[in-house]
């Protein structure tokens, strides 16, 4: 009994519940909003130096990368917002220093840090970076000297791509009128901070796109300036979007962006590059000084070339003339040929002349008149016309009593009734030859009718006349009359009455 009671209470204390813990409880949601309090108030802005990495913008435009060392590595992240904003646009490898608010993304359990602002770690890193992008557009061939356009002499407009209040462009249109006094168009930009890269961008690609002959005259020229800066200050004229731009324009473009020292990626794009915006005017005009001297100069040199030559081709035109002889002896022996030649020609086109003239009388009284031979005709279409009906007459009769005799020839013995009632046959079939012999005659009494009506004498009845030439050639046209021309005109009685025409 006493080990079951004592059974019994060790049971009885196992089954007990353990002691209470002062330890707090949290929910996993709770922990990391704890936890993401804890790090925004301990670190509310840090300035974190580092290497970007991994460098990815999303859809929705926020940045997202990584920072690290030869130690550790930490996430970052940018708002669209906050991205716009940025003085260095982030590239992979390249070393920043960023500003920001430490915070944690509870989803994933990572802390990272909220870029504020960001800026290059020293000039040594600026330059790695700058030197990379060389590379890559060199590459690329937008620096190959194939790429660069010749300067126009004198540019009839001149583009200038630079900050309208500085004194930058006071500098170039100063000197421009010194030098040679140009029609210039400014397109006023940004040229250091946030969105002065895009806006030289947008400028260079504005002046090239401008139509030929529009309201604004398209440059022939375009200058890019800025005075001198630190290496930060010049970063707008490092940006791609600003060198593709360059490159990419097809009118000729002068880079002048800060002193003698400064040299930029845009330099390397551009078709000339300028020491300053000043030397960039110098470059863009000729200065009239020089150009009127060359101008004396070359006219004085074309007066001399051209005395000598006048001086060099007298002297052989002198030569050549003592040669030749009396021009008027070798004039009248030509004249004289030429009187002979003519009289000549003169005489032979009479000669040839009369001759088709004779020719044309002896073959004109060969022909009959076209009114005789048409009569002739008629008169021989009327004989052969009763011949041929004589001859059919005869033959058809011909053979009308060879079928009567062949027909009365035949013993017909035993007629039938119906064999009988045909014993007529020889009346009617002599009938139908006569009507037949009538009808073709009265065929061709119309026909003669219908050719005579239609003969032009019948026309000519009807008031009509025919106007005939001094040849006797009818007329048809009024293209072929002149003025005092001789014409007859034939009437319905066959009268020519002469005429001439007005």
């Amino acid at each position: 009994m006493t080990d079951l009671f004592d059974f019994k209470n060790n049971n009885e204390t196992n089954n007990a519940a353990p002691p209470k813990s002062n330890v707090p409880e949290f929910s996993v949601g709770d922990l990391a909003l704890s936890l993401k309090r804890t790090l925004e108030e301990n670190y509310g802005r840090v300035r974190v130096r580092g290497e970007l990495s991994r460098v990815s913008i999303a859809g929705s435009g926020h940045l997202y990368t990584t920072l690290k060392d030869d130690q550790a590595v930490i996430d970052a992240v940018c708002w669209k917002g906050v991205l716009n904003t940025l003085s260095v646009r982030p590239e992979e490898g390249l070393e920043v220093i960023v500003t920001g608010q430490i915070t944690s993304y509870p989803k994933s359990s990572k802390y990272q840090i909220k870029i504020e602002s960001m800026e290059l770690a020293g000039e040594g890193a600026l330059l790695k970076m700058l030197e990379e992008r060389k590379k890559k557009l060199t590459a690329e061939g937008l620096f190959a000297d194939t790429r660069k356009k010749r300067l126009p002499f004198v540019p009839q407009t001149i583009g200038v791509v630079t900050s309208p209040t500085g004194a930058v462009i006071r500098d170039i249109l100063h000197r421009l009128q010194d030098r040679f006094p140009r029609h210039v168009i400014v397109w006023p930009v940004l040229v250091q901070g946030q969105g002065a890269a895009e806006q030289v961008a947008r400028a260079i690609n504005g002046f090239d796109a401008l139509p030929e002959g529009g309201a604004i005259a398209k440059p022939d020229l375009i200058i890019v300036a800025r005075g001198g800066g630190s290496l930060e200050d010049l970063m707008a004229f490092n940006e791609e979007i600003v060198v593709r731009a360059i490159a990419d324009c097809k009118t000729p473009i002068i880079s002048a962006v800060g002193h003698e020292t400064d040299t930029t990626l845009a330099d390397y794009a551009a078709d000339y590059r300028a020491p300053t915006p000043t030397a960039a005017a110098e470059v863009a005009v000729p200065h009239r000084r020089d150009l009127m001297a060359r101008i004396l100069d070359d006219e004085k040199r074309l007066l001399n070339g051209l005395t000598r030559l006048l001086s060099e081709s007298g002297h052989k035109l002198q030569a050549q003339a003592a040669r030749l002889g009396d021009p008027s002896r070798l004039l009248e022996t030509q004249i004289q040929s030429v009187d002979f030649i003519a009289h000549k020609l003169e005489n032979s086109f009479k000669n040839f002349v009369q001759t088709k003239t004779a020719n044309l009388q002896n073959i004109s009284a060969r022909i009959t008149h076209p009114r005789h031979q048409i009569d002739q005709s008629a008169q021989r279409l009327n004989n052969w016309s009763d011949q041929l009906v004589n001859i059919g007459t005869r033959l058809t009769e011909r053979k009308f009593d060879q079928l009567i005799n062949t027909f009365k020839s035949l013993k017909l013995p035993n007629l039938t009734p119906q064999q009988e009632k045909l014993g007529n046959w020889e009346a009617r079939l002599n009938q139908a030859f006569h009507h037949n012999i009538e009808k073709k005659k009265a065929h061709f009494d119309s026909t003669e009718r219908l050719l005579v009506s239609l003969s032009y004498e019948e026309t000519l009845k009807r008031g009509y006349v025919i106007v005939r030439d001094a040849d006797d050639k009818p007329i048809t046209s009024p293209d072929a009359l002149s003025a005092g021309q001789d014409m007859q005109l034939e009437f319905a009685e066959g009268k020519r009455v002469p005429a001439k025409a007005k």
